[in-house]
């Protein structure tokens, strides 16, 4: 595995098997890998002749500073798994080589909608810093497909909408989540979780199943979405931010007058301080 930390000189490596017709799978993250982060770039060797896994805690996209100086951190660690599963190219550049000039004079992205629901109401300027970083990664790596989890489904819209909006040539290709075997979708923030606190967070899963349920016998969104709400009043150590189901297009919420549509049950809630989101799809 070949790694690098300066931008140009991966530009140039990249430039060098693109003159060889070899394509690229790309997969961003924040490190802290684990099974899910692997899964995606199993995938993109599998798609690809080459597999690039960036490292990278982008702080523009933390508006929480403790957010951001808790979140885990072990390029040592990252980089052996990398290696066990043959990722070709790591990228892992410095605060510095990703943003040479002052961050708080740097510029803003708006997504519409997208900034005022769900993950972009209760975190504002969370999309704006990942779509910056996105558009500066998707730009270095000009990557034929970049693969996502669905873990993070809203900022998979967000990511489809800057691919569109900026013209890059690159196939969003967004990769199911992984599980542990109690349903906890796999979170480089778990490890911030006792073993206790993951056997709770494991009912956030519980919880969008019943959800999930209800709307498959029939009922209405509002009444599914309450079962599941209900199902999580009862452990008061599980702090819920949200549990909404909304139309996977638009993430507005579907009505009476939406067409048979693929619905999204997403959540977030607190969990030992520690803030955790997922999601499951429903046929409506």
């Amino acid at each position: 595995m070949q790694i690098f930390e300066n931008i140009k000189s991966l530009q140039i490596f990249l430039s060098e098997q693109r003159q060889k017709n070899r394509s690229v799978g790309f997969v961003p993250t924040m490190g802290a890998l684990h099974s899910g982060h692997l899964s995606l770039l199993k995938q993109a060797k599998n798609e690809n002749d080459l597999a690039i896994c960036s490292v990278y805690v982008n702080p523009t996209q933390f508006n929480n500073t403790d957010d951001l100086e808790k979140y885990p951190r072990n390029l040592n660690l990252d980089k052996n798994l990398l290696e066990n599963v043959n990722c070709d190219v790591l990228f892992c550049p410095t605060n510095e080589e990703m943003y040479p000039y002052e961050r708080a004079n740097g510029m803003a992205m708006s997504f519409g909608r997208l900034d005022q629901v769900l993950e972009g109401k209760f975190r504002p300027g969370h999309f704006s810093g990942v779509g910056l970083v996105l558009s500066k990664l998707f730009h270095i790596v000009q990557a034929d497909k970049a693969y996502f989890g669905q873990k993070d489904l809203q900022q998979c819209s967000v990511v489809q909408k800057l691919v569109d909006e900026l013209f890059f040539d690159t196939q969003l290709v967004v990769v199911p989540t992984v599980r542990e075997d109690n349903g906890l979708a796999l979170s480089s923030r778990n490890e911030r979780l006792s073993s206790e606190g993951k056997k709770l967070a494991a009912n956030l899963y519980q919880a969008l199943q019943k959800v999930s349920d209800a709307l498959q016998r029939g009922k209405a969104p509002e009444q599914a979405r309450q079962e599941g709400v209900d199902s999580l009043s009862k452990y008061s150590e599980i702090e819920l931010e949200y549990l909404e189901v909304v139309d996977k297009r638009n993430f507005m919420p579907p009505t009476d007058a939406t067409p048979q549509v693929e619905v999204a049950v997403c959540t977030a809630a607190y969990v030992e301080g520690v803030r955790l989101i997922d999601n499951i799809l429903v046929f409506s």
